[in-house]
């Protein structure tokens, strides 16, 4: 689910591997009592109708949170929310004043930095990377074009992994959209699976292993791309309309989804060995565009995501590694159609974030905590 045109679609603390293994074996035991914490960041605006507010969607080990906000302008802002709950505002340097400009915050890694891109004034997108001091470098494809609408473009949750890699897409100046790597050292290196016309990365995991989909001539399958440059392609049992990986854990076991021949959208865990599981939430509608989307996998395999209902309310849900399944709604969401809760990022001790829109469309950012 892109949620960049409509909805929108690791170290600052060491883990021992005692608390680790508590922490992975706590998610074998549903929550049924979780807290959920809404926020707004400094300075979000709070006119529904153009979708202002605040959208948080990466959260890091320590329970650091990014995402940015839409201001009373409509012009976009990164935001870095801490552990303590206190927010850094920040704006990647040239970044755009007018409305549908600016910085845009998307992942996170343990040891803080942050990664995004942002609109100039003439609409073009740049990449930048935000160390954990504040420094902000920017960055583009060596390929990108620099018309509006053109540019590079990394996206996603878990675009930068805990070694500073970051994986993301550029479009050319003839509006060929391709992947790229960006190594922690800055070199870009870009790619494509064999007959791609569009190629989008959405994650990347700590071994340097990224996920997405490319469209061909006749669909828009899956792919993995390995450390050494190897692509395998994939597409889930019964996709008809295309397979869409959202993430990757350290293991590499992949969540996602895709679309059946009747528009209904279902979720799917693929493990490192290739095995595809598909499912669904149950509550998730059967009709067109309703169903179940994966959106982050932490490392014992939890997954969270988002499920529309058959009014075409959204809600947030949580599946154990055990497939058991939990849903939940931030306070006050709304219940109409288009409005709810939308869950994206997943940390290894299970806390969510993501954001949720009211009944007036205002979007406010979450905590899910454990």
């Amino acid at each position: 689910m892109k949620f960049r045109t409509g909805m929108w679609n690791i170290a600052m603390c060491l883990f021992a591997a005692l608390a680790i293994t508590l922490q992975l074996s706590a998610q074998d035991k549903p929550d049924h009592q979780a807290t959920i914490i809404r926020f707004d960041a400094p300075g979000a605006g709070t006119n529904g109708a153009t979708g202002q507010g605040t959208l948080a969607g990466a959260i890091n080990p320590a329970g650091a949170i990014a995402g940015l906000t839409r201001d009373a302008n409509d012009v976009r802002h990164g935001f870095l929310r801490s552990r303590d709950g206190s927010f850094t505002i920040f704006d990647a340097p040239g970044a755009g004043t007018s409305p549908f400009q600016g910085t845009r915050a998307y992942g996170l890694n343990p040891a803080g930095t942050i990664a995004g891109y942002y609109d100039d004034a003439s609409s073009v997108g740049h990449g930048y990377v935000r160390a954990a001091d504040g420094t902000i470098t920017t960055f583009d494809a060596p390929d990108a074009g620099t018309g509006s609408g053109q540019g590079t473009y990394p996206y996603g949750p878990d675009i930068i992994n805990t070694a500073g890699a970051i994986t993301g897409n550029y479009v050319d100046s003839s509006g060929v959209q391709h992947g790229f790597l960006r190594a922690p050292d800055g070199t870009i290196t870009s790619f494509d699976p064999t007959g791609s016309q569009l190629t989008e990365p959405f994650a990347i995991n700590p071994a340097g292993t990224i996920t997405g989909f490319y469209c061909n001539a006749t669909n828009c399958p899956g792919f993995l791309r390995a450390p050494d440059g190897t692509i395998t392609t994939f597409d889930v049992p019964g996709d008809v309309n295309g397979t869409q990986p959202n993430d990757i854990n350290p293991a590499g076991a992949i969540t996602g989804y895709y679309q059946d021949a009747s528009g209904v959208l279902h979720g799917f865990l693929r493990d490192r060995d290739g095995t595809i599981t598909t499912f669904d939430v149950p509550g998730a509608g059967a009709g067109v565009n309703q169903g179940t989307i994966g959106e982050g996998i932490n490392p014992a395999g939890a997954i969270t995501g988002v499920y529309y209902d058959a009014s075409g309310g959204l809600h947030g849900f949580l599946r154990d590694k055990h497939g058991s399944i939990t849903t939940f709604d931030a306070p006050d969401a709304g219940t109409s159609s288009g409005q709810g809760t939308i869950a994206y990022g997943i940390n290894p001790s299970g806390a969510i974030t993501g954001y949720d829109i009211d009944g007036t469309g205002v979007i406010h950012g979450f905590l899910r905590g454990k």
